[in-house]
């Protein structure tokens, strides 16, 4: 009888000793764990079917922030009896959590005391994460949490995560599941972590300028500083808003993240729509001295096609022209609410081989350039092809200064340098063409008999005569013609008789 007495009597010791779910000491594991303030609305205590606790209206707070970081409407920790003595917690649930992250750098750092509790499982229910913005007028980024599943979570092992959440920008689904820690107390952006995820139906919308919906699977890892991102993207019905196209675009990226500072770097883009593969490089971060963020990118085509590109900026049914097309450029986007057209910055050079046009009239007028060119009354070849159009660009609030632009058809070859505006549509090219034979054969009638007596003003070389030209009006109604007296085109370096290679 002593023995039993005995018994229960260290059983109750052990009890009083190591019973942790009493009211104080679960909102001092609770300050540690948050480094934060925490006030409780009630508290109950829980031994049957399982001992632990039940808390509403959990509320941390630090400093001087005006709103809590965590608010919890009711949260249960569960254990066993014989988890107690091990240190062990089997589950926590958060019902009703809403976390708001200060913008980084305004709040204390967080110093957090390690514990010997583990859990063996964390559930939030009906959660969202808020990140604020240090602009008070924009919304903040929100995070809604459908579903977050943590196991094996405790300071000596890494624990295994489950997410179910809705992404704000772009608006989607996402799924993932993978590994994190141990969290680095001394340096945060050495936390690893790893995964997998699928993103779906993200709206690309809410990016002014293009839409379409995103759907993205992939895997990751790495430390919060550097974490490491490969997979795939696929967008059935990407349309630039210009153009009002839909293609069916398909990429496959490398990149990488830094995760304390949310950069991301692209090693490499392998983008495909249509007949034209793209690839691009750079990185999405913020400048210096900048809060917003500039995507930096270079891009590069080899043999795609000049009317798959042109499809995506213009309204018409057809592209205005086609044929092969290699290109090299320097894109710079800034963040911002202007429209695409007046934010985007490009750098770069073209070589397109083969160049026809769709629209009949501008390709009836190629054809007889080509056979003015070469001496003859009508085109020998009823679709004269464009040879070796290259030139370079820079695009910068929507109009593109061309410079370099050189050209030719069978008979003719012109240079010349100007501007195009994408948004009024609006062209001023001015240059020289050259051509084999005397400039009075590429018109006829009265036109023609003015410009014969012209001819011995010209100047000579062995093949052919050079005159300044002029391209002016809109893309779609164009005006051609020379442009005698006027400095911008004589200043034009004359052309070769056989232009560059494209690039």
């Amino acid at each position: 009888m002593a023995a039993a007495f005995g018994a229960m009597g260290l059983c109750v010791f052990l009890f009083i000793r190591y019973w942790p779910f009493d009211e104080q000491s679960v909102l001092e594991n609770l300050r540690e764990a948050g480094d934060s303030q925490v006030k409780v609305r009630t508290f109950r205590h829980k031994f049957f079917p399982y001992p632990g606790c039940e808390l509403d209206g959990v509320v941390f707070t630090r400093g001087t922030a005006t709103k809590p970081l965590i608010a919890i409407e009711k949260v249960t920790i569960q254990a066993t009896y014989a988890g107690i003595l091990a240190h062990h917690l089997s589950r926590i649930t958060a019902e009703g959590m809403r976390v708001t992250i200060p913008p980084f750098g305004s709040a204390p750092p967080f110093h957090t005391t390690r514990s010997e509790i583990t859990i063996g499982e964390i559930v939030a229910k009906d959660a969202t994460l808020e990140f604020q913005l240090r602009d008070s007028n924009k919304e903040p980024l929100r995070f809604e949490i459908h579903q977050a599943s943590l196991q094996n979570v405790g300071w000596k092992n890494p624990f295994s995560y489950r997410l179910k959440l809705h992404n704000p920008q772009p608006p989607g689904e996402i799924e993932s599941e993978g590994k994190f820690g141990v969290w680095n107390q001394g340096n945060a952006g050495q936390t690893p972590l790893s995964g997998e995820y699928k993103f779906q139906q993200a709206d690309l919308s809410v990016y002014r300028g293009i839409s379409g919906m995103l759907s993205s699977t992939g895997k990751f890892g790495g430390n919060l500083g550097h974490i490491d991102v490969s997979g795939t993207t696929d967008t059935p019905d990407f349309t630039v808003n210009q153009g009002g196209h839909a293609v069916h675009l398909t990429t496959q990226f490398a990149a990488y993240v830094d995760g304390t500072k949310g950069d991301t770097f692209l090693k490499s883009v392998d983008a495909h729509f249509r007949k034209t593969r793209v690839l691009a490089a750079g990185s999405i971060a913020k400048a210096a001295n900048d809060s917003r963020r500039v995507a930096l990118l270079d891009l590069s085509a080899e043999h795609g096609r000049i009317e798959d590109i042109l499809l995506l900026f213009v309204k018409k049914d057809r592209p205005p022209m086609s044929g092969d097309v290699t290109l090299t450029a320097n894109v710079q986007l800034p963040s911002g609410d202007e429209p695409f057209l007046k934010r985007v910055r490009l750098q770069g050079r073209f070589g397109i081989g083969a160049g026809k046009f769709s629209k009949p009239s501008t390709q009836e007028g190629v054809n007889k350039l080509s056979a003015g060119g070469r001496g003859e009354k009508d085109p020998a070849d009823p679709e004269t092809a464009l040879t070796d159009l290259t030139g370079r660009t820079e695009l910068a609030n929507g109009t593109a200064t061309l410079s370099d632009l050189s050209f030719g058809v069978p008979g003719a070859a012109a240079r010349m340098r100007g501007t195009y505006g994408l948004i009024d549509h609006k062209i001023d090219l001015r240059g020289q063409l050259q051509v084999d034979s005397k400039i009075s054969n590429t018109t006829s009638g009265m036109k023609a008999l003015l410009l014969k007596m012209m001819d011995p003003f010209f100047k000579k070389r062995k093949k052919g005569e050079i005159l300044p030209v002029r391209i002016s009006g809109t893309y779609e109604h164009p005006s051609f013609g020379l442009a005698i007296e006027d400095e911008k085109a004589e200043h034009v370096p004359a052309p070769k008789h056989k232009p560059a290679r494209p690039l």
